[in-house]
């Protein structure tokens, strides 16, 4: 357990630093910085010890399922596919290049091991009882993974998918929100203040809550199955989390980095400046 949890950590750093350099990288293009810094250490310990992967066949049949459904947490997302051994550095560099396959929100691509296009919040979860369902009347050994934001849980097609899948009991999904407290427009209490752990308990699902910067605290939560309904995972995080100048600040839900920002930013994150 402890070298999952130090494996999960150092992972979490290395992505941090290279969520950091490639939004530098991408100049006046800027990117969703913030929200891909709240979901790090929820990735790092999906790709490094909770999923089933296959490095060498990405399409395995068997493989468990990962659908980014708050598609603007990508640039995080890419440096986990990266940490897990599913993509390049080389590749991971490639963000944002015209014509490349790793644009600023994720696009379907099972040879990069991405297997949803993300982009329109509240559709991942619909996707992924698709699949989850596909498992069961195929008798595969697969499970499906969706990430959300919890501003995405705004979305009323969301609720209906919930409906459905806690009908359909599909045990083999699981849901995981970023409950970070902010979405683009603002703090999400004042947007839309919404008990988001009642809500699904009461649609009949299994409701697990998790600090989702804590490495032990989220293996806790994966480990905990459900056998007759889809469970939920509620990680608390922090917007921005792991530089001080972005954290909590929605400025940084997309933005441009400054030379003396990255630089501020790589020092307090122990990386090399470029």
């Amino acid at each position: 357990m402890n070298d999952q949890i130090l494996k999960c950590q150092e992972a979490a750093m290395s992505m941090r630093r290279n969520i950091i350099q490639l939004a530098y990288n991408g100049g006046n293009n800027g990117a969703h910085i913030a929200p891909s810094l709240s979901i790090v250490e929820i990735l790092a310990t999906l790709y490094l010890t909770a999923m089933k992967l296959n490095k060498e066949n990405k399409a395995d049949e068997n493989r468990d399922r990962f659908i980014l459904s708050k598609g603007h947490g990508g640039l995080g997302y890419y440096t986990a596919l990266h940490e897990a051994g599913l993509i390049s550095k080389e590749e991971l560099y490639s963000f944002e290049h015209n014509g490349g396959e790793f644009p600023g929100q994720p696009s379907k691509n099972i040879n990069k091991g991405i297997d949803y296009s993300g982009g329109s919040l509240g559709m991942g979860l619909s996707y992924g009882i698709g699949l989850a369902l596909s498992a069961q009347k195929k008798q595969a050994t697969y499970n499906v993974f969706v990430l959300m934001g919890d501003g995405e849980l705004n979305e009323g097609i969301v609720w209906e998918g919930a409906m459905l899948a806690a009908h359909l009991n599909v045990s083999n999904l699981t849901v995981i929100v970023d409950r970070n407290g902010m979405q683009s427009d603002g703090m999400s209490k004042d947007i839309l203040s919404i008990k988001i752990d009642k809500i699904w308990e009461a649609y009949g699902w299994h409701v697990i809550t998790c600090n989702g910067h804590d490495v032990l605290s989220l293996l806790n939560a994966f480990a905990k199955k459900s056998v007759d309904r889809p469970r939920v995972i509620i990680a608390e995080t922090i917007k921005g989390k792991g530089v001080s100048f972005m954290e909590n600040n929605n400025e940084w839900h997309h933005n441009r980095l400054s030379k003396d920002q990255f630089s501020l930013a790589m020092k307090e994150l122990g990386g090399l400046q470029n």
